[in-house]
């Protein structure tokens, strides 16, 4: 399976994260609100400039901006 990145997924797809590639600040920001190896993810809205995008983790909706959710691996 080619790797994708959270960002490429439609509204309404369904993921589970496999592997995190920012560091530093934004990698603690990210594994604090659950985003680790496993954690299921549905892309729920694209705002109307296409960036920031809704996504439900863990429970909660999150809003990631595109160059963020481009850190995160998919499958």
């Amino acid at each position: 399976m080619i790797p994708q990145t959270l960002n490429t997924i439609p509204e309404g797809g369904k993921v589970r994260v496999s592997r995190l590639l920012s560091s530093g600040s934004m990698r603690r920001r990210l594994l604090d609100i659950g985003l680790i190896e496993g954690t299921d993810v549905e892309c729920l809205q694209r705002s109307p400039a296409g960036d920031p995008v809704a996504y439900l983790i863990r429970g909660a909706v999150i809003a990631l901006r595109a160059e963020d959710a481009s850190q995160i691996l998919v499958e």
